[in-house]
């Protein structure tokens, strides 16, 4: 089978323009950045705020594989399955991120024929947002830094700055720097580090953003630090917003190009699914329903954190309440999960499909939990057999779970046929019945141990480190009604990646807390969550070139 990159360069795309045209923008609405991508004008939005809204489903998954289960994938090729069979559908997926182009996961639009396209301009700079988030991001750190130099009126402790610097490569020399040595006049010397853009608050403050102004007020709230009687010390103190946003304002209209059958989608954002919510701009999903019978949201990782964090952060910040879930299962994750050494997940093993399938079953449980209806995507890779997919099937329906066969990777929006009109039959059955996790005035270790417990399934959380005190101090600086987001590995529910299925008689360890005030939430540390990634022995950067031509290779 051809490689993602060659099934992308050998597309006929349409222009831009016609596609936004198709979809219900107007002309003038579209900021053209070449024949096949444009930007989406604010006033766009405001033509269309009376039109009816589409149906929101996310798209979330299992516990996945180290190689993904295809949720980028699956949002795609569902997308095109849905024309298919007559619906208008947009896809809203999250920008790539170059570190993970350049490192081990690849580019990050989608695979095989359920891909958006121009597939290289996607993962390789775009239209500039990444870069204007980390300008904006390290345009506040120098602003903090010039702060000190000119006599600190604010009173900063140089101690107690918690804000670093970003960059959008993985990078592991800077996660800890030293910064302003050479003399009194080259700035305070003060340990700092880096992180990769989409760990930046910047990144999560510009996606739950629904306007200029909202972006001004959330980036303002932003807390950099603490002054010796520990009082935070805000961007509006710096008197800062204003230049933040006027680094962002382009970026915050939302990126439309095209599926690889020609249709309409969104790119927009991409916030960590560990350290922040883990989906793509508040506004490219909002303006997806309007275009769309459907708008279908990919979220961070499995439903035990993209989605429960859709559901307990975003949703009540923005009203946004998901219609349906669509949980992406695969026979391979279901035989690790059943006890399978990864090197041997191409073999058929029944018995093993069938050990896993409790991890499956948490996951459409715990969607059950929020009100919100769910169908089963099983994604078919080519190493499953009839008999393992057919276990699946029989579990499932054994359960009473809803679920379709799905190979959009192999057959694009024909292969999601099944799955479309599932869950076309899903929505016209079933309607959600939304509600959050926890109240919003619950303490926070009670917020923490509420996810811990009715997701995880954890038999207690133990707040140890630093944890006890910095949730004590977010309370006390009123930051106590903020929703909690998790920080954890995403291989397990657990905070132990080598835990797998569904674990039992576990703990959650807290081990820190993290005030993210411009966004609206506190993250919970479990574990080691790495937020400056580094290159492996052989990164992806080694097989990339460019052809005489100018022709990208080796981008998958």
């Amino acid at each position: 089978m051809k490689s993602d990159i060659e099934i992308a360069q050998a597309a006929t795309l349409r222009p831009i323009m016609d596609v936004g045209t198709e979809a219900g923008l107007h002309e003038d609405e579209l900021e053209l950045y070449g024949r096949y991508k444009a930007k989406v004008l604010p006033y766009a939005f405001d033509r269309l705020r009376s039109q009816p809204d589409g149906k929101l489903v996310l798209v979330t998954a299992m516990t996945p594989t180290v190689a993904g289960e295809g949720k980028t994938t699956t949002t795609v090729g569902l997308a095109q399955a849905l024309c298919k069979i007559g619906k208008r559908a947009v896809a809203t997926i999250r920008e790539a991120a170059m570190g993970p182009v350049f490192g081990v996961k690849g580019g990050a639009a989608g695979g095989g024929y359920s891909q958006v396209i121009p597939m290289e301009d996607i993962n390789l700079h775009f239209t500039g947002d990444m870069h204007a988030i980390t300008a904006a991001n390290n345009l506040l750190a120098a602003v903090i830094d010039n702060h000190l130099q000119q006599g600190n009126a604010l009173g900063i402790d140089p101690r107690r700055i918690t804000w670093r610097r970003c960059l959008d490569v993985n990078d592991r020399s800077l996660r800890q720097v030293i910064i302003g040595l050479g003399g009194p006049t080259e700035g305070l010397p003060r340990e700092t580090g880096f992180d990769i853009t989409p760990a930046s608050e910047v990144m999560a403050v510009f996606c739950l953003s629904e306007d200029l102004a909202d972006l001004t007020r959330r980036v303002g709230r932003i807390v950099i630090g603490y002054t010796r009687a520990r009082e935070p010390i805000r961007v509006s103190d710096l008197k800062a917003e204003g230049a933040l946003t006027a680094l962002l304002r382009d970026a915050l209209s939302p990126n439309l190009v095209q599926t690889l059958e020609g249709g309409p989608a969104l790119i927009h954002g991409g916030p960590f699914g560990n350290i922040a919510h883990g989906t793509n701009t508040i506004r490219a999903t909002r303006l997806g329903r309007k275009l769309g019978d459907y708008a279908l949201v990919e979220t961070g990782f499995g439903a035990d954190l993209g989605f429960e964090k859709f559901c307990d952060i975003v949703a009540p910040q923005t009203g946004l309440q998901p219609d349906a879930a669509v949980i992406i299962a695969s026979v391979r994750a279901l035989k690790l999960h059943g006890g399978v050494n990864k090197k041997d997940l191409a073999s058929e093993n029944v018995d093993a499909v069938r050990a896993g399938m409790p991890n499956l079953r948490r996951h459409v449980a715990n969607v059950d939990k929020f009100g919100v209806p769910a169908l089963v995507a099983i994604n078919v890779f080519p190493t499953d057999t009839e008999p393992e997919l057919a276990a699946v099937e029989e579990e499932l329906r054994d359960a009473g779970i809803t679920a379709a066969r799905s190979s959009i990777h192999a057959d694009g929006g024909e292969g999601g046929r099944e799955m479309a009109l599932a869950l076309d039959d899903l929505l016209a059955r079933e309607h959600t019945r939304f509600r959050p996790l926890y109240e919003e005035d619950t303490p926070l270790r009670q917020k923490i141990e509420t996810i811990a417990s009715c997701i995880y399934g954890a038999g207690g959380v133990d707040f140890v480190g630093t944890a006890p005190r910095d949730l004590d101090r977010y309370e006390k600086l009123g930051y106590g009604d903020l929703p909690i987001c998790m920080a954890k590995t995403q291989y397990s529910f657990s905070d132990d990646p080598t835990k797998l299925n569904v674990p039992e008689g576990f703990r959650i360890s807290v081990r820190s807390a993290r005030l993210s005030a411009g966004a609206g939430f506190v993250v919970a540390l479990t574990g080691d969550i790495m937020t400056m990634p580094g290159l492996g022995k052989t990164p992806a950067a080694e097989r990339i070139g460019v052809e005489a031509d100018g022709r990208i290779v080796g981008l998958d």
